[in-house]
């Protein structure tokens, strides 16, 4: 599966909430969209919270991003992936420590998002993984953020963070929350909101679009694979991994993904590698 990368081209959903325009891909191709803003969609029923600026799926973003927040430049970056077969992802430089995953939301995910929300509820927003790094999404547009903290929190014991940064800061003081608690600590913080600001800014797409497309994280953690997703109760497991073949697993959920809409071409997907 080849992922074509253009600048400033998403391919519109039915939905009239994109003013992006549509665009045919290459005969063979998948077009992949690497500047796609992501927009976190709420159920229509729900009373809209906090709200910021959507964040570009942009390698160059996501890095100054988090080269700013704590993780030290030459320790990891995101980069492009631009494609899901084996020949392509052997281009992707290893070790790859999280994997972030933008696709456009259906009614379908707003229906899995109100059951969620519901067990959220039910269940004190407990994760039943407590290895796992996970946090709830309360804010909108925020889910490239949390796909962010996600893959750092996931990866602590590869990432060197600067000793007093905001991340060292941040996960330090939400290490004993529970994901509900750690979505409140976010929601109060200014300085990442103002980070994240200057970071959906900094893209190439125009900041006040609003689209309907969403990130999730793929971390390895303790021998399986986690689908990262603020918008679900808990993290989702899809079996068996490792540090060695998190891409690859990462991928073949990806491709299943993908083939659920095959009518649309908004997909990104970035990986953090170590350096």
């Amino acid at each position: 599966m080849w992922l074509l990368k253009k600048k400033h081209v998403t391919c519109a959903p039915a939905s009239p909430r994109s003013a992006h325009q549509s665009v045919q891909a290459p005969l063979g191709l998948s077009l992949f969209s690497s500047r796609a803003a992501a927009f976190f969609f709420f159920p229509r029923r729900e009373k809209m919270g906090k709200r910021w600026i959507p964040l570009e799926a942009n390698p160059d973003v996501m890095n100054q991003f988090i080269w700013g927040l704590g993780v030290t430049e030459g320790e990891a970056q995101f980069c492009d992936v631009y494609g899901l077969d084996d020949e392509l992802l052997a281009m992707v430089p290893q070790p790859v420590l999280a994997v972030i995953f933008l696709y456009p939301l259906t009614s379908l995910d707003e229906k899995v998002e109100e059951y969620d929300a519901s067990a959220t509820s039910a269940a004190g927003g407990k994760d039943s993984n407590k290895k796992v790094y996970f946090t709830k999404q309360t804010i909108g547009n925020a889910c490239g953020t949390v796909g962010v903290i996600h893959a750092i929190g996931n990866a602590a014991s590869d990432i060197k963070l600067v000793e007093g940064s905001y991340f060292d800061k941040f996960y330090k003081q939400t290490a004993d929350m529970d994901p509900v608690q750690r979505a409140v600590f976010l929601e109060e913080d200014d300085e990442m909101e103002g980070a994240h600001s200057v970071a959906a800014t900094a893209g190439e797409t125009d900041a006040n679009v609003e689209v309907n497309d969403h990130f999730v994280c793929f971390s390895c953690v303790d021998g399986e694979l986690y689908e990262l997703d603020g918008r679900k109760s808990k993290p989702i497991s899809h079996g068996p991994s490792s540090p060695e073949t998190l891409l690859q697993d990462a991928a073949k959920v990806i491709k299943a993904r993908i083939a659920t809409n095959p009518d649309s071409m908004n997909f990104n997907v970035m990986a953090l590698s170590k350096q």
